[in-house]
């Protein structure tokens, strides 16, 4: 069941993204940054990606947050349910909604990046190294999640945007929705009792300390 939530959770965050990438209302922020990063470097666009997941997978390690499965498969599948996705042709056309349409397909992905975001870190098999970084910060900051992600997002929109990536309104958009999206998506799954015991948002920042019982309180 964890496993099939996790790719159940990466398959809903391709979804996201395709909805993101149709609405051509802007990049999301991390790939505001790739896009700034390849135009002064020789990296295309997806390798400049994985070259910013390595960074970001080796600080967050270094932070306390070590890799596990779900981060070699959030590496590997979400490329790959995006790119299945997109050989669509009914899907690849969406772009060519109405203004409405593709702001509905903005407010969608935002909202399917939450879902899925939940799913698969809940599922306990590691995070992808983005998310990582996220929940490690608020681990030790005991700041909420939905705060260091808009923060963390930000700080990569005004990096990528320096580096000549373009902004647009739905890139705003995603960085300050983003982060109360996750949040509020592990709050459901919580209240209906979809999380699962290693859920990151209800662990506190500290954990207490137990003293193991004696032998005479076990007795009594």
């Amino acid at each position: 069941m964890r496993v099939a939530a996790l790719f159940l959770g990466l398959f809903l965050i391709a979804v996201a993204i395709v909805c993101l990438l149709e609405s051509r209302l802007g990049l999301a922020p991390w790939d505001v940054l790739h896009l700034g990063i390849a135009r002064h470097s020789p990296l295309p666009i997806g390798t400049a990606s994985v070259v910013v997941g390595l960074v970001v997978l080796v600080i967050a390690w270094a932070l306390g947050q070590p890799p596990g499965f779900g981060t070699v498969a959030n590496a590997i599948a979400i490329g790959l349910f995006v790119d299945l996705l997109l050989s669509i042709g009914w899907v690849s056309s969406l772009s060519g909604a109405g203004a409405d349409g593709r702001g509905l397909l903005l407010v969608a992905g935002v909202a399917l990046f939450g879902v899925g975001s939940a799913f698969y870190i809940g599922a306990g098999l590691g995070a992808g190294p983005r998310d990582s970084l996220m929940l490690v910060l608020s681990r030790r900051t005991g700041v909420r999640i939905a705060v260091v992600r808009t923060s963390i997002e930000l700080a990569v929109i005004a990096v990528g945007f320096a580096l000549g990536g373009p902004v647009g309104a739905g890139t705003v958009a995603v960085a300050l929705l983003l982060g109360p999206s996750v949040e509020g998506s592990f709050w459901l799954f919580t209240r209906v009792g979809l999380a699962t015991r290693s859920e990151p948002v209800v662990e506190p920042a500290v954990q207490p300390v137990v003293e193991p019982a004696s032998e005479g309180d076990r007795i009594s």
